[in-house]
């Protein structure tokens, strides 16, 4: 199904328990210059998936429960005048589903880390969803850092001060958002998405490693970012 240049694939309808299939089926790149994976990683109860339904839809998710292993959803943006397409995976929080989530962390360019500002239980835990993301996924792999529910301020157990600080110890953006009204969420994406977008033009990433996560919508850019020394080299004329 397609919604303004956004796809549902499995969302609310179904779990999915399947990775090299679906990642067959979906890493197609179609209508786009690029296209990244992604996650949304982070306890149980954070707004994972309200976070992604609000980046899908532009509205809150109000009958939200607990995510079943993995949901998926996509979405077409326009990042410093490229066309990316976003396949974003939500993966569940408890501990019961992290063996199949883990499997989904494969190849992935980008992801947001999601505690609850709310509860301080959620942030301790970070540094273990973080590793397993360096590890799973790619030490290079692109994290922004999001404090949830933002909207709950007067409720807060978390610090802006002490989140940055954590951001900045362990090279993370970071932003303070909310599913409830949407502020700073799409940004949110947008910022990882521009930062993956911004190592590849500096050589940092490269989209033809396997496992970067990150595939080429058209097949031009490829031919352009082909190093110099894999292009043909036109014959010189003979002097003899």
């Amino acid at each position: 199904m397609k919604v303004r240049g956004r796809d549902w694939i499995g969302f609310h309808l179904f779990p999915c328990i399947f990775p090299s299939l679906w990642v067959s089926l979906i890493l197609t790149p179609i209508w786009s210059d690029f296209l990244f994976k992604f996650l949304v990683i982070g306890s149980a109860g954070t707004g994972k998936s309200c976070l992604l339904h609000q980046f899908i839809e532009n509205k809150f998710k109000q009958d939200s429960n607990h995510t079943i292993g993995v949901e998926f959803g996509s979405r077409v943006v326009n990042v410093g005048g490229k066309t990316v397409k976003l396949q974003i995976w939500d993966t569940a929080g408890q501990e019961r589903f992290r063996s199949v989530t883990r499997s989904y962390y494969r190849g992935a360019a980008g992801a947001l880390l999601v505690y609850d500002i709310t509860s301080r239980e959620t942030y301790n835990s970070l540094a273990a969803w973080l590793t397993d993301a360096r590890t799973l996924a790619s030490p290079n792999i692109v994290v922004i850092l999001c404090g949830n529910k933002k909207d709950l301020d007067p409720e807060r157990e978390v610090t802006f001060l002490e989140a940055s600080r954590f951001a900045q110890e362990n090279e993370l953006m970071f932003l303070e958002t909310s599913a409830l009204t949407g502020e700073n969420v799409e940004e949110a994406f947008l910022k990882c998405a521009r930062t993956i977008l911004n190592k590849i033009d500096s050589g940092e990433l490269d989209p033809e490693r396997m496992g970067s996560g990150i595939q080429y919508g058209d097949a031009s850019l490829r031919q352009l970012r082909q190093p110099r020394s894999a292009q043909a080299v036109a014959p010189q004329p003979c002097g003899c």
